[in-house]
C-alpha cells in the first residue's frame, strides 16, 4: 500500500492531558485509504493495543476511559510501541485525529517521523458549521456517515472505537474537499462558523457588528482571534485591525 495514499487516524487514552506528567495508555488507529475511483474509504489496516504509562491511572481518568492499571501493567511503553504504529510499513501521507493537537502532545515529530496532520475537528468547523457541535459523537449522530457501524464505534473513549468514528468524518471531508484544502486547514487556528461564549454565544459572526468582532479579535483563545478576524477580513470597507501596542509603548 503506497504512503501517498494512505492516512492513519488514531486515537490515544491517556492518564492526562499533558506530557510527561501524563501517558498514554491505549492506542487506536483506522486507515483510509484512496481508492481506484479516486475516492477515499476505510480499509482493513485497523486495530488498538494498551500501553504501560508508567505511572498509575487516575480514578477520574478510569472513569472516562474504564482502563484500570491492571489492563496495561504487562503492556510495552509508549516510545516502543507508538514508532511502529505511526510509521507503519509503506508509509502514510499524513495522520489525523479528531482535535489533533491533543494526539500530538504525545505523538512527537520524533515518534511519527514528523508527519504531517490533519485535525477532523478544524475541518469539520469549516465543511459542517450547522451542526450543534462539533464532538467527535456530536457529529456521528447529527451526520449518520454512511457505513458506520454502530457497535464497532462503541464504546466511547475508547481508542479504536472514537478512531474508527473518526475515519468515518475523515473519509467525507477527503471525499468533498480533498488532501490538501484538509492539511492547509489543519495548520491554522479553527475557524469557529459561531461565537461560543458571551453574551453572542451560538450567533453566526456575520449576525455580529464590527466593534464586537474586533472586541473577540483580541481575545486570548486563538481560535476566537482567528475566526473574529477573518470575519472582518470579509467585510466591505474593512481597513485592518489595530496594530497591538503595550501597555509600556503607550505610557512612552
Amino acid at each position: 500500500m503506497a504512503g501517498q495514499s494512505r492516512i492513519r487516524v488514531v486515537d490515544l487514552e491517556t492518564t492526562g492531558s499533558r506530557p510527561p506528567a501524563h501517558g498514554v495508555c491505549e492506542i487506536g488507529w483506522q486507515d483510509v485509504v484512496l481508492g481506484a475511483d479516486g475516492k477515499w474509504q476505510l480499509c482493513e489496516e485497523r486495530g488498538a493495543l494498551f500501553v504501560n504509562p508508567g505511572r498509575p491511572i487516575p480514578a477520574v481518568t478510569m472513569a472516562v476511559h474504564h482502563i484500570i492499571d491492571a489492563d496495561v501493567a504487562a503492556s510495552p511503553f509508549w516510545k516502543s510501541t507508538a514508532p511502529d504504529i505511526l510509521k507503519p510499513k509503506g508509509g502514510v501521507v499524513a495522520l489525523a485525529a479528531h482535535r489533533a493537537a491533543f494526539e500530538q502532545r504525545f505523538c512527537t515529530p520524533e515518534l511519527s517521523g514528523g508527519a504531517a496532520w490533519i485535525c477532523t475537528w478544524k475541518c469539520a468547523l469549516r465543511l459542517w458549521p450547522d451542526s450543534p457541535s462539533f464532538s467527535n459523537q456530536v457529529l456521528r449522530y447529527w451526520r449518520m456517515p454512511e457505513g458506520l457501524d454502530r457497535e464497532m464505534g462503541l464504546p466511547v473513549h475508547r481508542a479504536f472505537p472514537d478512531a474508527y468514528v473518526t475515519a468515518h468524518h475523515l473519509r467525507d471531508q477527503l471525499n468533498e474537499a480533498g488532501l490538501e484544502t484538509l492539511l492547509k486547514w489543519s495548520a491554522e487556528p479553527g475557524l469557529l462558523p459561531r461565537a461560543p461564549a458571551g453574551p453572542d454565544r451560538g450567533r453566526y459572526w456575520g449576525a455580529l457588528d464590527d466593534a464586537t468582532l474586533r472586541r473577540l479579535a483580541a481575545d486570548r483563545d486563538e481560535d476566537i482571534r482567528f475566526s473574529a478576524e477573518t470575519e472582518l477580513r470579509g467585510r466591505d470597507g474593512f481597513v485592518g485591525l489595530e496594530p497591538e501596542v503595550s501597555a509600556q509603548g503607550r505610557l512612552l
